[in-house]
Parts: C-alpha cells; sequence; structure tokens
C-alpha cells in the first residue's frame, strides 16, 4: 500500500494496493499487520455507513471525551471529505485538509483523534463507510459549523447551500468550540 503522510500532523492518505485483471479486482480494505507496520497500530471498535444524496454535507464532528480516530473510504459516488485539527497544542491548530475520495480513486483518509471531521457528497447514492477507534458516544457529539469563516473551508458545492441535518446548522465557530489541548 501506498502512504501519504500529510502537512498537518497525523493526517494521511492511503491507498491500498489493488489486484485488477479482466474479471474485475481485490483489495485489502484492512490488515491490521499491514498498517501496523506502516505506522498505523489502530484497534477498531465500530464500521459505519453512510448513504449520502448529492449535496448532503455531514459534519463536522468530533468527541471530545472519547475522541475517536476514524479511517474513511467511499466505496460508491464521491466525497469531498475534510479534516480540522482542533489540537490547541498543535502548530496546526484550526487549519484543515481536504481532500476527494471517490470510489474510482480507492484512497482512504486517516483521521485521528482531535479532528473534527466532516464531508460533502458530490455524487447521488453516495457511500461513505468508515472505521472509528473508540465507540460512538451519545451526549459527547459536538459539531464545529461547517461554514465558519475562520476556517475558510471552499466547499464546492453546486447549486447553493447543502442539505444540513440541524444539529449541523448549529455548529460551534471555532472561537466558541470545545477543543482539544
Amino acid at each position: 500500500m501506498k502512504v501519504d503522510r500529510l502537512a498537518i500532523d497525523g493526517l494521511a492518505v492511503i491507498v491500498p494496493n489493488i489486484f485488477e485483471d479482466e474479471r474485475g479486482y481485490f483489495s485489502e480494505s484492512w490488515s491490521r499487520r499491514a498498517y501496523a507496520d506502516a505506522g498505523f497500530d489502530i484497534d477498531f471498535v465500530q464500521d459505519n455507513h453512510s448513504l449520502s444524496a448529492q449535496g448532503v454535507l455531514r459534519g463536522l464532528h468530533y468527541q471530545l471525551n472519547t475522541p475517536q480516530g476514524k479511517l474513511v473510504r467511499v466505496t460508491r459516488g464521491s466525497v469531498f471529505d475534510v479534516a480540522v485539527d482542533l489540537r490547541r497544542s498543535s502548530p496546526s491548530f484550526g487549519q484543515y485538509q481536504s481532500l476527494v475520495l471517490s470510489a474510482e480513486n480507492r484512497k482512504q483518509f486517516w483521521v485521528p483523534a482531535g479532528f473534527a471531521h466532516g464531508f460533502l457528497s458530490l455524487e447521488d447514492g453516495t457511500e461513505v463507510q468508515y472505521k472509528c477507534d473508540a465507540p460512538y458516544t451519545p451526549g459527547d457529539e459536538y459539531s464545529l459549523l461547517w461554514s465558519d469563516s475562520q476556517l475558510g473551508i471552499d466547499w464546492p458545492l453546486a447549486g447553493g447551500a447543502p442539505s444540513l441535518s440541524p444539529k449541523d446548522t448549529v455548529g460551534s465557530t471555532l472561537a466558541d468550540a470545545a477543543t482539544f489541548e
């Protein structure tokens, strides 16, 4: 597999080895040994799967007391995926990294604990699957406002405002957000 460490410490793009022939392809989407050998010694405890129409924006979410690391991939369609550094001790606090994940490019995005994460679905029927290294904890989920001008995220919105859940319409700005040390 190919691992690209990104400019913000902790973030990485991973492209698994793909074995293709005229019948199709095979890939290991997760191998504990291979990922540990690449520096990702992670014990995943939960898998999540979402389906979104084009223009749905989910996020930017994080848990403060039971923070989650996430290994994100798209198995159908495509998303504009974003991670925002919420670690106050980090030199990149408040900065974000974005990339397009798609079924076609087969990239995976490692987002460790300490980041808010979200994505914008770029196609109808987009399916996102992600592994988490801590369980979802009701009552501990926070939402960072996707449109906070201090973040300056350039969401590729085609045709106006995104479709949001009620909690994502009232997320906190970076200035008011609960953050990590």
